[in-house]
Parts: C-alpha cells; structure tokens; sequence
C-alpha cells in the first residue's frame, strides 16, 4: 500500500521567508509606508491642536466643560425628563439627546412597517395596487427631505384653532397645537405591569428557544402560544389587578384657548416624525422588494406545491430568506434616518442639534458644543450598526 498519501512531510508548510532589510523587500516598503502615513496623519492632529490652542488664546476664549454645570436658562417646549430653564447646561443637553432617541426610533419602527408593506404592495398582483405603491416610491424619494418636513409642518400649521379643532374619535382632537390624545394617569402598580410585561417578553423568548431545541431532538413540533399568551398578557394583568387595578384616564379638555390633560403631540415633532418615516420608508420599500425578488422563483413554487397559501409562503420561505439580503443595506437607512433627525431644527423641533447650537451661542462654547453633537450621533450610529450586524450574523447561512 502505498504512503504517500500519510507521509507528514506533504502536510508541511513552506519555510517562512527570513525579512531582509532590503527596500526590494515588499514587507519592507509596506512598514515603512505605513509608519509614513501614520506620521503625516499625527503630525497633521498635532498641528490642528496646536493652532487651534493658540487661536483660542489669542482670542481669550475658555476651553472645557465647565458650562455644563451652568444655568442654562433655556425654555424646552418637549422633555421626556424633568426640565426647568433653571437647569444646568448638562440637563438641557440631556433632554435634546432623548428627544433625539425619541425621533430615530419611533422614525424606524414606523418607516420598517410601511416600507415592507409599501415594498410588497410594488409586487402585488392587483394593478392598482402596485401602480400606487410605484408612484409613491418614485415621488417620495425625487422630493429632498427639508421640503417634505416644511411641507408637513405647513400643513399642521393650517389646521384650525384649538376651539375649531377636529374629534374624529372621542378624547382625540387634531389642531394647529398639535395631535392631544388621552392618557393614562400613570400609577405605581403601572410601572410593575410594564416591568412584568418586559419579563414576560424575555420569558417568551427563552421558552421558545427551548421548544424549538426540543423539536429538533424529537421532531415534535410544540405550540408556543399558551406559554406566550401567560407570559405576555396574563403575567402583567395579575401584576396590574394585585397593584389595586387602576384604570384612570387623563381626558383632554378645551379650557379657554388650550386643551389641558391628555397628551400631546405637538406639531414640530409630528410633522418631522411624519417626513422622515415616509421619506425613508420610500428607500426601505426597494430594498424590500429587491430582497424578495433575490428569493429563486423556484422557492415560490415549491411552497406552492405543497399547498401552501400565498400569504404563508411569503411569511415563511421567502422573507426569512430575503432578510439576508434585506439587512444590509437596511443598516443605512435606519443610519441615515437618525442623522436626517437633525433637519428638526428647520421646523423648530428642540432636538441634540437645536440645543447644543443655542448653547454654544449663549456660551461661546463652539468647540465642545460641536464635539457633544458628533459624539452624540457618533454614539447613536455605532449602536444601530452594532445591533444589526449583529442581528445579521444571526440569520446568515451557516457553511457545513
């Protein structure tokens, strides 16, 4: 028999090549190109401290961020934290960054629902249908971002006075102070059930995970839904009815010119919440389409042999493997609908851009308050990048 097919010496790795101090010497040129551009990079830093160092001083201008322990003496209209123009600099700081965060992510979650169904709509049988969606994505996407906020705000700007403001449902009035709606008079016993809610939620999850481990040891497949059904409704409700069961509602009322109680939206943040879901919803519609028309037509017809409904077949064969071409360019949307958020200011919506901007007017603070706005959207981009990346690498293909 022969050995050459179990002779250690064919498993060998070629001598590594000894580095020579030799410009011919590729690895050579490479460290020293690279120690080149490293040093330009850093003496180019160094020279931009230097001078910026030396203009500030020149010009008497205070550096760091001592401001932000100051009054700020700012009027915010919308704070999800308490807020008083007696607040320090930090405070005021703080809520731009949550009304931020209050935009990009209620931005994403709407512009992901109405782009796939937008998306699908474009790959609808019925004419009609994927016609409407095709001349939204077109007109959507041709008009720039600033004058589709401008436009809605003007549009909010024009609905009657609050004593003329329509109630399509009841507790629900629509005027030029914005969409007031009722409101829970939030109690202790509320905070519990959303706590529980939340747990239920990760309870789920971990049971689902079992059962489907559980699945794949024995082939049994195990319904999911009365352990979710528990988790999910049952858990908080018991929390809820043990907590004294409130059930008070703030009812919005017109007194004198204003409505008082209830909840507002107002309009700057209705009107740029508006602009950038359907703007960006335009762009996520195509990537929805082109994720699913990346799916073989033979998946199509498979799932339909089996006797599968169209709409179970797309739920489950095609988008699932759709995301994976979905994901990706997604990420860039949801990036660029985040630093869009920084339009606000156009319509008058306080937001980390507004504020820092009337911060360092009143402070002369120009570059710390530029460096909180970059680190701010710096921060929040990274995040979305992180999470889906991560969710990527969840659902990608894995080579056996």
């Amino acid at each position: 028999m022969s050995q050459t097919s179990t002779d250690p010496r064919h498993f060998r790795a070629p001598p590594k090549r000894q580095l020579r101090l030799s410009w011919a010497d590729e690895r050579v040129r490479a460290i020293v190109w690279q120690v080149v551009i490293v040093g330009i990079v850093a003496g180019v830093i160094w020279w931009l401290v230097r001078n910026t160092q030396h203009n500030l001083e020149v010009r008497r201008i205070a550096t760091g961020f001592g401001f932000l322990q100051r009054e700020a003496g700012l009027p915010i209209g919308e704070h999800l934290i308490e807020y008083t123009p007696a607040s320090t600099y930090f405070r005021a700081l703080s809520v731009g960054v949550l009304n931020t965060l209050k935009v990009a992510l209620i931005g994403i979650v709407l512009a992901t629902i109405l782009g796939t169904l937008v998306g699908i709509a474009r790959l609808s049988k019925n004419w009609l249908l994927a016609k409407i969606a095709a001349v939204y994505v077109e007109v959507i996407r041709d008009i720039p971002l600033l004058l589709q906020l401008l436009f809605w705000y003007t549009m909010l700007q024009g609905l009657p006075a609050p004593r003329q403001a329509m109630n399509p449902v009841t507790g629900v009035f629509l005027s030029n102070r914005g969409l007031r709606l009722p409101f829970l008079d939030w109690q202790v016993a509320h905070s519990w059930a959303l706590l529980a809610f939340v747990a239920g939620l990760f309870g789920t999850w971990l049971t689902a995970r079992a059962l489907r481990r559980k699945q794949m040891a024995d082939g049994k497949p195990r319904p999911l839904w009365p352990a979710a059904l528990g988790l999910i409704i049952g858990l908080p409700l018991v929390v809820w009815l043990a907590g004294g069961a409130p059930t008070a509602v703030d009812w919005p009322a017109l007194r004198g010119f204003n409505f008082q109680g209830g909840f507002t939206i107002s309009p700057e943040y209705f009107a740029l919440l508006i602009g950038l879901t359907t703007y960006t919803a335009g762009f996520i519609a195509e990537i929805v389409r082109a994720g699913i028309l990346s799916v073989s037509q033979g998946q199509w017809e498979a799932a339909q042999a089996l006797g599968l409904r169209p709409g179970v077949v797309l739920r489950q064969v095609v988008l699932p493997q759709a995301l994976r071409v979905i994901v990706p360019p997604m990420t860039s949307q949801y990036l660029n609908l985040t630093k869009n958020s920084s339009l606000a200011v156009a319509i008058g919506y306080q937001d980390i851009v507004s504020i820092a901007n009337t911060t360092l007017n009143q402070t002369g603070q120009a570059i710390e308050g530029i460096a909180i706005i970059m680190a701010v959207y710096l921060t929040i981009s990274l995040s979305i990048s992180f999470s889906m990346n991560w969710y990527n690498n969840r659902i990608a293909l894995v080579e056996r």
